[in-house]
């Protein structure tokens, strides 16, 4: 089959889900749900720590900024698959696909990075209480975050931009939206220089951020054992189990559809995979960090009841 070069390809064929047509349309029901009740939670959680003064604290800070990061994420891709199940539509454009897999990879990074930031201001909080307003000050915050979201700019332009350049043989994705590695497959060239970034820059990036948090909260476990309160540790450690648990589902299943061998990858597999570290890992965020904390839960009680007054005023 005649080579052609992926700039000259105007459209690609995302084949969707691997089901049947009648699974696919359930499928589209939960997926907009999810992706409703992610949208929800989440920006009930910027709200809240906007609307109350006792959350600006950088914890929140970088708890809106997860939240805005989970919303743009799933917003990257759930919305078209949706339509498309819906439409029977299995196009996406060249400059659409290159658009999605650049805001997907910069919104996963994101994620990976604030969660090991948070993890940080949790050990500073717990084992250095004194000097957590020195070394966690609203400037430093913003800098950080700031220099967060252009470290994932760069490195999905790292991505993008080589992908655009290779050649290829059929523009069918055997996906449900545009990622590395259906890209790659499609891919008649050499493709040793976008593992290599993707295993050296995408490793460093993915594990180092793991590392990180892992190792803050080893730091904060062995402070949490000295504390005499039993409730304290209780606390501290159903706010840490639950953190690690995401970070565990976030992840585990990234590694196993971008750092496993390509062997024995299925559609199903890498599909399920996908779907649990886009879709499911976002739409717990709000269920942990809100429901799980009372100053979150005092904080939302009274934006309703303020908002509830202001109605019958």
């Amino acid at each position: 089959m005649e080579k052609r070069n992926l700039t000259v390809v105007r459209e690609f064929v995302l084949l969707g889900l691997p089901s049947s047509a009648e699974q696919q349309h359930l499928l589209s029901v939960l997926f907009l749900c999810m992706y409703l009740a992610t949208t929800l939670g989440n920006m009930l959680i910027i709200v809240t720590t906007g609307f109350d003064s006792h959350l600006h604290s950088p914890m929140y800070f970088f708890l809106s900024n997860l939240a805005f990061a989970d919303i743009c994420f799933m917003s990257t891709t759930v919305p078209q698959i949706v339509v498309n199940i819906l439409t029977g539509a299995k196009t996406i454009s060249f400059a659409g696909c290159l658009t999605q897999l650049f805001f997907f990879i910069s919104f996963v990074n994101m994620d990976s990075l604030l969660l090991s930031v948070m993890a940080y201001d949790r050990y500073v909080a717990i084992c250095h209480p004194l000097h957590y307003t020195a070394r966690m000050n609203l400037c430093l915050c913003v800098q950080l975050v700031a220099g967060l979201w252009l470290v994932t700019y760069l490195h999905a332009l790292l991505h993008t931009v080589p992908i655009a350049q290779l050649s290829c043989a059929s523009n069918i994705i055997h996906h449900f939206f545009c990622d590395l590695s259906p890209l790659l497959q499609l891919s008649c060239s050499d493709v040793s220089f976008n593992v290599m970034i993707i295993f050296a820059v995408g490793g460093l990036l993915a594990l180092t951020p793991l590392v990180c948090i892992f190792i803050s909260y080893g730091l904060i476990f062995s402070t949490v054992l000295k504390i005499t309160s039993t409730q304290g540790k209780q606390r501290a450690v159903s706010t840490c189990s639950c953190h690690l648990s995401v970070v565990v589902v976030f992840y585990g299943t990234a590694i196993a559809v971008y750092f496993s061998p390509s062997s024995p990858h299925t559609p199903e597999s890498d599909t399920l995979s996908t779907v649990m570290y886009s879709m499911v890992a976002p739409m717990l965020n709000p269920f942990i960090y809100t429901l799980r904390n009372r100053d979150m839960k005092r904080g939302l009680q009274k934006m309703l009841f303020k908002c509830t007054v202001f109605q019958q005023q």
